[in-house]
Order: structure tokens, then C-alpha cells, then sequence
């Protein structure tokens, strides 16, 4: 999914090594901002690396972030230098194009599309720049000169299900979802699968803030807050939002209710600077590694063997996995470690909608 920011568990170096770049945070691709970790122009040699982020941009403190983590510290490690574009939620297929088209026309090699809705628009500009590498977070292109970094989203969901099912008190959960897509989806059939096999009781309600080519569903997070607040009044305690930074109104929401918990995405949302006023009611995070994939990707074109195709990051590979910060979680680790070796070694099959 999408989409929050400050260090995934299953990355402390990575974090420790990421820059203290001004966070843009722009939602037009108008407000692009250019930020260097060696010199504005990468400087002799040096790698120049184009990002063009999802809806949220720099800042989102969730799926966006974590993208940026990865290229702030290989752009640090390599001396190198960053050119991100952010999209806007009104964007066209025409939109995306052009933003891969100007970082290549620029001379940015490698260039990371991060998300899925940038996966037609790779396609169709990366076989007219056969020399320049790109990186496609979230779904698998068919260009040959794309790097494809894939999750197994449903994975640590279902871990996420297994938290929520044990730490509700009113065996009463929630799913929001910050758009209807199939990735999403994972999100949300691996959720309820790891609920129910932990206590079949245990109600599932679910609900998406926008659909189909909406995409302002992972940028609204007031219509988070709004959409968590309604589960709350009608019983729930526990909600998982996988919805980039809407979820940090979703958070909040949780926050004002004594004994409810949120469960955050993407990024280790405990320790993001931005949400620590709401900490004590975030039970644990989804944490999905992009950064480790993009870092991967871009140290690969540095070192002059560019990965291709389908790069698969699974719960047995580190790829995602639960945040244990703030501890609340340390009482049921038994539970969670029993279900997390079931499902590498094939024992539970979890499903992916």
C-alpha cells in the first residue's frame, strides 16, 4: 500500500543513514522540489537519481517516505544526488508520462516510478530510453530495463490480523482502505484472514475512502479521521489503515478513544516525529521495507549491473513485517512468531484478495 515515514524496524541502518532533507510534502508536480546529498548536479561521476513519488509525495510519513529513505542513503553512500516530482491526485496517464519523460530527458539514471499507477506510464517511456534504468515499486512492468519491487503485502497483514484479533476487547476490528485497487486488497483479504483464523468472533468492518482512478483517498487525512471516527462510535478498537497519509487521520481519531488501538502502514508510524503525540495508541505498523527495495535497485545501477525484473520482497525475505516499538505487541509475540513461521514455511497460504 501505500504509504508514512520515520524508520521500519527491519531498517535502523537505513534510517540512521537517511539525510535530513527538507520534506516537500507537495501535492503538485508544479511544486517539485530537487534536493542533493552531494551536490545539486550529482558532481562529476556522481549517480543522479529522479524520483517520481505517488499522490502524498515527500512527507507522507508513510509509503512515499520510505521510498525516500531508501535513495536519501544511496545517494549519501554514492554521492549522488535526488530530483523528485510529486503527482497530484487529479493526474492523467499523460501526467505520469511526461514526469518520467522530463527526469530522463534530464539525464536521471536511475529513475524510481514509486507506486502502482505509475505502471502503464514505465512502460511506455522506459523502451525509449533503453540506456536509462527505472525502478517500479508495486507492480511488475514488462519493459526490459525496469527493476520491479514487489511485496508480499498480504503476508504482514495477516500478522497485523493476528495482533488486532488478540489485542480487541470487544472482538470488533476495522479495515480502511485509502483507495479500491487490487493492492489494497492484499492489504485487507490478508488483514481479515490473519483476524479470523486467530479468533473466528472477531467482526471485520471495512471501508475504502475513494474508487476506481480516485487517488485522493491516500491524501485526505481528514476523510481518515472522519472514516475511523464512524467505526469507533459503532464498536470497533482496533483499525488498521492502509491508506497512506489519510491513515494519520485515522490515527488520531483512535487516539481520542481510551482503549482503542491503530495499527499503522507502511513506515514504523511510532516513531514518526509528525505522529508522536498520537504514539500511545499506535499497537504496532505494517512496516513494508521500499526502502530497502529502492536502495537495492539504485546500488545495482551504481555498481553497473542493473536489476531486472521481478524483485519479490517477502515476510521470509524481511520485505515486510511487524513494528515492535512502544512494546505493546511484547505480550502476544509468541503468538505472532508462531504464525509468522507458518506462513514461510507454507503451512498457512494467505490470501491476496
Amino acid at each position: 500500500m501505500r504509504r508514512v515515514a520515520k524508520l521500519s524496524a527491519a531498517c535502523i541502518a537505513t534510517a540512521a543513514l537517511a539525510l535530513t532533507a527538507t520534506a516537500c510534502g507537495s501535492t503538485s508536480s508544479e511544486n517539485d522540489s530537487s534536493s542533493s546529498s552531494a551536490s545539486s548536479d550529482g558532481g562529476k561521476g556522481g549517480i543522479k537519481i529522479g524520483l517520481a513519488y505517488d499522490v502524498g509525495g515527500r512527507g507522507d510519513r508513510s509509503f512515499n517516505d520510505s521510498a525516500a529513505r531508501g535513495a536519501d542513503k544511496a545517494a549519501k553512500e554514492f554521492g549522488g544526488s535526488l530530483k523528485e516530482l510529486t503527482a497530484k491526485s487529479s493526474d492523467t496517464e499523460a501526467d505520469r508520462e511526461q514526469r518520467l519523460t522530463d527526469l530522463a530527458d534530464a539525464g536521471y539514471n536511475p529513475i524510481v516510478a514509486v507506486g502502482f499507477s505509475y505502471a502503464t506510464s514505465v512502460d511506455k517511456v522506459a523502451p525509449k530510453y533503453p540506456k536509462v534504468n527505472f525502478g517500479l515499486i508495486d507492480s511488475v512492468a514488462k519493459a526490459q530495463n525496469v527493476d520491479s519491487i514487489t511485496f508480499t503485502e498480504e503476508q504482514g497483514s495477516y500478522l497485523a490480523g493476528v495482533a488486532a484479533a488478540l489485542k480487541t476487547k470487544k472482538d470488533h476490528v476495522g479495515f480502511i482502505g485509502g483507495v479500491d485497487t487490487p493492492l489494497i486488497k492484499k492489504f485487507e483479504a490478508g488483514y481479515a484472514q490473519g483476524v479470523k483464523d486467530t479468533n473466528p468472533k472477531v467482526k471485520v468492518d471495512v471501508q475504502y475512502l475513494t474508487h476506481g482512478s480516485d487517488f485522493s483517498g491516500f491524501a485526505d487525512p481528514a476523510k481518515g479521521k472522519e472514516a475511523a471516527s464512524g467505526m469507533l462510535d459503532n464498536g470497533v478498537d482496533v483499525i488498521y489503515a492502509a491508506a497512506g497519509s489519510s491513515g494519520n487521520g485515522s490515527i488520531e481519531a483512535v487516539s481520542g478513544v481510551k482503549g482503542a488501538w491503530a495499527i499503522g502502514v507502511d513506515s514504523d508510524q511510532y516513531n514518526i516525529p509528525g505522529l508522536a503525540k498520537y504514539k500511545n495508541s499506535i499497537l504496532t505498523s505494517m512496516v513494508k521495507n521500499v526502502d530497502v527495495g529502492v536502495y537495492d535497485f539504485i546500488k545495482s545501477v551504481h555498481e553497473g549491473k542493473p536489476l531486472t525484473g521481478n524483485q519479490l520482497y517477502s515476510l521470509a525475505k524481511g520485505g515486510v513485517g511487524l513494528a515492535t516499538s512502544g512494546g505493546f505487541i511484547d505480550d502476544i509475540q509468541p503468538q505472532l512468531d508462531a504464525a509468522k513461521k507458518k506462513i514461510v514455511d507454507g503451512t498457512i497460504k494467505v490470501k491476496t484478495s
